[in-house]
């Protein structure tokens, strides 16, 4: 009897230690975040997906499509296509598939024009790889929308441009007959050897 009393004494206790924390916290301010309500301050430490840096001067990207990024990628996991527009090589396809990335950070290190950065983007949900499969170009493309700065077009390689690289070679093929060519005429510019004159005892041989 007396055990049987002393539990249900000891339970009581428990019940009202429990709601004692229940009521303490009821009454203190929130910590923890309304998600989706409220969202998270990302650190300046935080890596997300690899995205384009925004010049504010130009108001587009730095990328010159040296390709060095996807070069570097232990994952291999950097998809991009650059064109030659004018004097310049610029991105026209940047694909990045996020699934496989480490999060090593050399694609941004070894940039030469610092064109890349990590983003604060951590909402990366989704229900298959494809939606791991991220467009840096076309994110960029949507970020400049939202800013109201004018939208980078995908560039297309200019006609002249190709023109220009098939009409290359000709020259180079037609210089060893332009060579050929300035040897007989070197020849014949050539100055003829002056004749010796003739001895005294040749001049009285043919009188």
């Amino acid at each position: 009897m007396t055990s049987y009393v002393k539990e249900i004494l000891t339970g009581f206790y428990s019940l009202l230690a429990g709601m004692g924390v229940t009521i303490r916290y009821f009454v203190k301010p929130i910590v923890t975040v309304q998600y989706p309500r409220e969202k998270l301050q990302m650190s300046p430490a935080y890596r997300g997906h690899t995205e384009f840096v925004l010049d504010p001067e130009t108001q587009t990207h730095r990328c010159i499509a040296c390709e060095l990024c996807s070069r570097t990628c232990p994952s291999q996991l950097i998809h991009l296509e650059g064109v030659k527009v004018g004097k310049k090589k610029l991105p026209s396809k940047y694909v990045i598939e996020y699934h496989l990335c480490s999060l090593c950070g050399l694609c941004v290190e070894v940039c030469p024009t610092q064109a890349l950065q990590f983003s604060k983007e951590y909402r990366l949900a989704g229900y298959s790889r494809q939606d791991a499969v991220i467009d840096v170009f076309a994110r960029m493309q949507a970020q400049q929308r939202r800013l109201g700065w004018p939208v980078t077009p995908i560039p297309e390689p200019q006609p002249e441009a190709e023109g220009e690289a098939e009409a290359k070679p000709k020259p180079a093929k037609a210089k060893p007959a332009a060579k050929k060519a300035e040897k007989p005429a070197e020849a014949e510019a050539a100055p003829a050897a002056p004749e010796t004159p003739a001895t005294p005892a040749e001049e009285e041989e043919k009188s």
